[in-house]
C-alpha cells in the first residue's frame, strides 16, 4: 500500500509540473512593476517606476493605464487595491508618499508625505481599509513604521520606541511589497537584509539563516502559512543564479529553521502561501512552486519577475516585474 501512495505521488507531482504554466499578459506599459495587488479573479492593479499605475476588470484581458498627474517621475513601489475603485500606492523617497485613490485611478489625493531626510518607504499591508501598515529604511537605528487607514486618510508616524532597532548595515527592500505582512491587530511580520538579516515580531529580534553581509544580501519577502509556519525568501540579487542560502522555513514560530532538499533556482524577492500545502516564489531568474509545504521546489517558468501574488478572493495568482511584465498562473 505504502508503495502504491508513493507512485501516485510521483505522478500527480509529474501531473502537476507539466500542466502548470505562465500566461504572459499583454501590457502597453515598459515600466518596471514591484507594487501587485490582486483584489479577487478579475480585479488586478499593478504600479510602478515612471508614475504608472494599471487596472485590469476582466482577470488581465485588458489594462487601463494611469500616470499619476504630478508624478510622473515617481517609482510607486507597492500597491494595495480593495475594489475596481479604489486603492492606495506607495512612492518610495524624495518625497515619501502615499496616494489614494477612490474612482478607479482616474485621480489621486495625497494622504501622507514625508520629506525627513533619508526616508525610504519599502512596503505596506492592509487588514483592511481601516488598518494599514507602512515600512521603511531605518531612520537614527530604528526601522520607520507608520499605521493608519485608508478609510479616514489619517496616518500616524509609530513612536520611536515602539520600532526595531536594526544592525550597523541593516536595512528593508523595496522588492516586492511584501517585507512586511499583518497578522492580527497590531501584529505584523518584518524581515530584514543587508550586512545583517533578521526576523522582527511581537517584540522579538531573530537571526535569519537567509545570505547576509553586503548591501545586495538578506531577506527580502515572507509569507505566513500561520502564526508557527512562515517562509522567507532572498538572497543576493547581484548574483541572481545563486541558490546558497536564499529561503528559510520555520514551523515553529522561528525557534528552529529548515531549508528545502531543492531550493528555489537564484535569489528570490516575493513568496507567497497559496492553499494546502502550496507555495509559490519569483525572482530575477523564474518561478518555482512546492506542493509539499516547501520541502521541495520544482521550477516552472524562467520568465524573471519581481512579485507574486494571490487574490484575497477567490485562487487567482498574478505576476509582475520588469519591462512592464504581468503574467498570470495557469494551473
Amino acid at each position: 500500500m505504502l508503495r502504491i501512495i508513493l507512485m501516485l505521488t510521483i505522478l500527480l507531482s509529474h501531473f502537476f509540473g507539466f500542466s502548470q504554466t505562465i500566461q504572459l499578459l499583454n501590457s502597453e506599459s515598459k515600466s518596471s512593476f514591484r507594487g501587485l495587488s490582486v483584489v479577487n479573479e478579475k480585479i488586478v492593479w499593478v504600479s510602478g517606476s515612471n508614475g504608472t499605475v494599471g487596472r485590469s476588470i476582466d482577470g488581465g484581458k485588458n489594462w487601463h493605464w494611469y500616470v499619476v498627474k504630478g508624478f510622473e517621475k515617481t517609482d510607486f513601489r507597492d500597491i494595495e487595491a480593495f475594489d475596481k475603485l479604489n486603492a492606495i500606492i506607495m512612492g518610495i523617497d524624495c518625497p515619501a508618499l502615499l496616494l489614494k485613490t477612490t474612482d478607479g485611478g482616474n485621480t489621486w489625493k495625497i494622504v501622507f508625505r514625508d520629506s525627513t531626510k533619508g526616508m525610504f518607504l519599502d512596503a505596506m499591508d492592509f487588514k483592511n481599509k481601516k488598518r494599514g501598515i507602512v515600512i521603511g529604511d531605518p531612520i537614527n537605528d530604528r526601522i520607520f513604521l507608520c499605521k493608519g487607514s485608508f478609510k479616514n486618510n489619517h496616518w500616524t508616524i509609530v513612536d520611536s520606541f515602539e520600532r526595531p532597532v536594526v544592525d550597523s548595515g541593516e536595512a528593508c527592500f523595496a522588492s516586492s511589497g511584501t517585507n512586511i505582512r499583518m497578522a492580527g491587530k497590531n501584529k505584523y511580520f518584518i524581515v530584514s537584509g543587508g550586512k545583517s538579516s533578521n526576523l522582527y515580531y511581537q517584540g522579538k529580534k531573530i537571526k535569519l539563516p537567509i545570505i547576509q553581509g553586503t548591501e545586495s544580501t538578506g531577506a527580502n519577502s515572507i509569507a505566513i502559512k500561520n502564526k508557527r509556519h512562515f517562509i522567507v525568501v532572498g538572497g543576493d540579487f547581484n548574483d541572481k543564479e545563486n541558490d546558497s542560502n536564499n529561503i528559510a522555513i520555520t514551523t515553529d514560530g522561528g525557534i528552529s529553521w529548515n531549508k528545502p532538499v531543492t531550493p528555489p533556482h537564484g535569489y528570490r524577492s516575493c513568496v507567497e502561501y497559496i492553499q494546502d500545502g502550496m507555495w509559490i516564489t519569483c525572482g530575477l531568474t523564474g518561478v518555482d512552486i512546492s506542493y509539499h509545504d516547501g520541502k521541495n521546489f520544482s521550477t516552472i517558468s524562467n520568465i524573471g519577475f519581481h512579485v507574486c501574488r494571490k487574490a484575497k478572493k477567490g485562487n487567482a495568482i498574478y505576476f509582475a516585474g520588469g519591462g512592464g511584465r504581468i503574467g498570470k498562473f495557469i494551473y
